[in-house]
């Protein structure tokens, strides 16, 4: 397994330790899932997401050609904006989320550790014009300050005024004088930023950050509460809630497919499914009894089967379960009464208006 430049750290502050896309990574820490996700919801969190890929297109046609493998619209970035986007197949299945950065010199793309490989494989069979990708993910470290008090504890530690970047925005900047690239992004709902590092500097990044968050009672969170906490914003994952055989229309990410900006790889699927209606949707929804929903449970109606769970579990921030999952039209309207078969037995649940969660902090 590979191991990220804060393996060490998290064995100091005694992470169980399992193998997630090919890294050793914390699933947990010692106080617990519960008392992770109430930290990030009420003060604030550090989460080493060195994990993710990171992969930058350089050349003079870099923005024609991410715009042609990108599902929203990239020209309409400025200079240090990001944005959610999607990368498809003709068939228009998602091979991956991720985000786009631009910068003056290149684009960056951020994409799942799972999928590092696969995406630039995927990147090069469709290179075209001028244009340089290059993989640098072994070559960054990073880590996301989450919680209502980021701001507070980062701008401690950094040397720039962190209350001009705007949400889905990024500075370069120097960090207790080391230099990184901070962005005002995250997965948890809540306000936070995402520091990119050398992997040589990231340890003394992690304790400088540490150190100035003791008296927000900073702590590190691991991969079950991220997990948790995406959940509770209706954040979709790669491998449950999005994969190849599904589109972002059914996933509720019509707002991130720019079908007017032009062609890019999927679109033209996309354009007849959007003119044709979905046949099913991805949708939140909460356990009206008690149990766990848990991935490919089944969901019915009136005993017939009419989906699939893909993501479930319990809600610290709003004390009951949550789930996600893909359901046949029409009984993806809010208010609907559904039923997901936990143990072989019918549980109630009801299809509710995403986030789950709505006290989020995030500008």
């Amino acid at each position: 397994m590979k191991r990220t430049p804060f393996y060490e750290k998290h064995l100091e502050w005694g992470g169980k330790m399992v193998e997630f896309a090919g890294f050793s990574m914390p699933i947990q820490y010692g106080k617990g899932v519960l008392e992770e996700c109430r930290r990030v919801r009420n003060t604030v969190g550090v989460f080493d997401v060195s994990h993710m890929g990171e992969i930058e297109i350089r050349g003079g046609d870099t923005l024609d050609f991410v715009n042609s493998v990108t599902t929203n619209d990239a020209s309409q970035l400025e200079i240090f904006q990001t944005q959610y986007s999607c990368l498809c197949y003709p068939d228009g299945g998602i091979v991956d989320d991720l985000l786009v950065y631009r910068f003056p010199d290149r684009i960056l793309l951020v994409v799942n550790a799972s999928n590092i490989e696969k995406d630039y494989q995927w990147l090069l069979q469709n290179q075209r014009g001028d244009v340089e990708i290059v993989n640098q993910s072994d070559a960054v470290g990073q880590l996301a300050i989450q919680g209502p008090r980021a701001e507070e504890v980062m701008q401690e530690v950094v040397e720039c005024d962190l209350s001009k970047i705007g949400f889905y925005w990024s500075a370069e900047a120097k960090l207790l004088g080391i230099p990184v690239l901070i962005s005002r992004t995250g997965y948890t709902g809540e306000d936070g930023f995402e520091v990119y590092c050398t992997p040589e500097e990231a340890p003394r990044v992690w304790d400088g950050i540490l150190e100035a968050g003791k008296k927000w009672e900073i702590d590190p969170v691991a991969l079950a509460a991220r997990d948790t906490l995406r959940l509770e914003m209706n954040y979709c994952l790669y491998g449950n809630d999005i994969d190849q055989k599904t589109t972002p229309l059914e996933a509720g990410l019509g707002w991130i497919t720019k079908l007017s900006k032009g062609d890019f790889i999927g679109r033209e699927v996309l354009l007849k499914q959007k003119e044709e209606g979905v046949r099913r949707r991805l949708v939140g929804f909460e356990m009206l009894e008690k149990g766990i929903p848990r991935h490919h449970y089944e969901i019915r109606r009136n005993g017939e089967n009419i989906g699939e769970v893909t993501s479930g579990n319990y809600s610290p921030s709003c004390e009951k379960s949550l789930g996600l999952g893909y359901v046949k039209k029409p009984f993806d309207k809010e208010g609907t009464e559904i039923e997901i078969l936990i143990r072989g037995k019918p549980l109630k649940a009801v299809v509710v208006k995403p986030p789950f969660y709505k006290q989020a902090s995030h500008k």
